[in-house]
């Protein structure tokens, strides 16, 4: 195609924008309207959301389509403004708008679409109301989004030793009872929680700023697809999109509203895992807090929470199952203080001698498989250590 189409003065990246306009005006696909509406505006829009919310997800498009008169012209009075500045704001990115793109992105990297009535759509999510995801973006189960009851764990990327000790104990005895974890996939008490619930075969879901398709953090690439496969990473943002501060921030809302509790176990001062917080007790969704010392910067934020803002002081996975609704210590499955694969496994273990999981597995007669997933957990809690092609104990002595 030549710069200029027909002779009519139209660009080529202008005649795209039309055809694709023309598809979309003229599909009853809501799906493929909510791909459209999340390219032009950011998490959280509410004015998106009072638009979609009075009209439709395709009348909304046709209206800003339109152009920033229509939108007026369909406003109740008094609201002229707030709909030219909502114009402005979304206007520039309308000629990107490439639904084909990101079904052709979902297609080559494994993601789902949800939105709002399909049956594994999180229930939560509707107490954000206007401020609502228009859709949502999972790679792995789906299903996974609606497991009752779940919690979400945040805290510091810059988190401590004790604070990732904490979380993976706490992490863990709520995964192997059944509890899923969400959390957002960063550094710190994020990878702490999700590793601990897989290492667990427990249900875990990240929720991520970018795009399903891009990782971020780049150090967690292995961590997120092995979240994908066993459990669910999702997001709102289109395919391919970058993660922003902003994107972050809004991020934190999902995380908030998809559960059923959030458990802060270290936050600094300012932590981004107090911008959870702030939105857990906003929905009305219970808070915990993990204490740390009160020299610790690290768990100055847990302390502000437990002194501001009512949140439950937590100091094991029992304390967090009582901040869950309609859930008891009693009706979950308790966790045995010791299963017989793990004393056999520990019996066979050396503090000197580093011993293959194949071997390890043959002196204590139990499975291979068994065999990994304890030492994953183990590791994550200093009990063991990878060396070489082995493991050995570390007691201490």
């Amino acid at each position: 195609m030549s710069e200029r189409d027909g002779g009519r003065g139209m660009s080529a990246a202008t005649t795209r924008e039309v055809l694709r306009s023309r598809r979309l005006a003229h599909t009853s696909d809501e799906a493929d309207v909510r791909i459209a509406w999340s390219q032009v505006i950011e998490p959280g829009d509410a004015d998106a959301g009072v638009l979609i919310g009075r009209h439709g997800a395709r009348d909304a498009w046709e209206l800003l389509r339109r152009g920033a008169a229509a939108l007026t012209a369909a406003a109740p009075d008094g609201e002229s403004g707030r709909w030219r500045k909502a114009h402005a704001r979304w206007a520039p990115r309308l000629a990107a708008v490439d639904v084909d793109q990101q079904r052709e992105r979902a297609g080559r990297s494994g993601a789902r679409l949800l939105v709002p009535g399909d049956p594994q759509w999180p229930a939560g999510l509707d107490d954000l109301q206007e401020s609502g995801p228009l859709l949502l973006w999972v790679r792995g189960g789906a299903d996974l989004l609606s497991t009752e009851p779940s919690v979400a764990i945040v805290g510091a990327r810059a988190s401590t030793g004790y604070g990732e000790q904490i979380t993976v104990e706490i992490a863990g005895d709520l995964a192997t009872r059944g509890i899923g974890v969400v959390s957002g996939a960063a550094y710190g008490i994020d990878g702490a929680a999700h590793r601990a619930a897989l290492a667990c075969d427990g249900v875990t879901v990240a929720i991520l700023a970018g795009g399903v398709d891009r990782v971020y953090p780049a150090g967690h690439a292995a961590l997120i697809a092995e979240i994908a496969r066993a459990g669910a990473v999702v997001s709102e943002v289109p395919l391919g999109s970058e993660p922003t501060k902003w994107r972050f921030l809004a991020r934190n809302r999902l995380i908030a509203a998809i559960t059923d509790a959030t458990l802060v176990v270290e936050a600094g001062w300012r932590s981004g895992s107090l911008n959870t917080a702030g939105h857990a007790a906003t929905l009305g969704r219970p808070l915990g807090a993990v204490p740390g010392p009160v020299t610790s910067a690290a768990s100055s934020g847990c302390h502000r929470l437990l002194r501001e803002y009512d949140a439950v002081c937590i100091t094991g996975a029992d304390d967090v199952i009582e901040l869950l609704p309609g859930v008891s210590v009693s009706s979950v499955d308790e966790v045995p203080a010791e299963l017989p694969e793990a004393s056999r496994l520990d019996a066979v273990l050396s503090a000197r001698i580093a011993r293959t999981s194949e071997d390890l597995a043959a002196r204590a007669g139990i499975s291979i498989a068994d065999v990994e997933a304890l030492l994953g957990l183990w590791s994550l809690t200093g009990r063991v250590e990878r060396d070489g092609a082995g493991w050995r104990a570390l007691r201490g002595t």
